[in-house]
């Protein structure tokens, strides 16, 4: 999906690692949360209260589930589930264009 149709848009961004990972909070009438961002190249940790869904939408990154010792790549079009109350590990090896939808379990 290219674009998203009758959604509001949260004004202030969500900023991480100083500003390396940055994103916006879109909200759908049916109560559907998503975030559409940039990351830098570098290395993050994430920590998740939702189950998260992430598409890349243009870049390519290396991801670590948090019960898992192996690192797997995703690349523009490419997308990885994370659980909901846990964490990954993500090296972006170049500016990467993403989209995450939550989904409260």
């Amino acid at each position: 999906m290219s674009s998203f149709e009758n959604i509001s848009i949260d004004r202030a961004a969500n900023v991480y690692f100083d500003g390396r990972v940055t994103s916006r909070t879109i909200r759908f009438a049916n109560g559907e949360v998503k975030t559409l961002g940039i990351m830098l190249p570098g290395e993050y940790r994430f920590n998740t209260d939702d189950k998260e869904l992430m598409e890349i939408q243009g870049g390519d990154v290396l991801v670590r589930l948090s019960d898992s010792d192996e690192w797997v790549a995703y690349a523009s079009g490419e997308e990885f589930e994370v659980p909901a109350r846990s964490a990954f590990d993500i090296k972006v090896n170049c500016v990467t264009d993403y989209c995450c939808s939550f989904t409260k379990e």
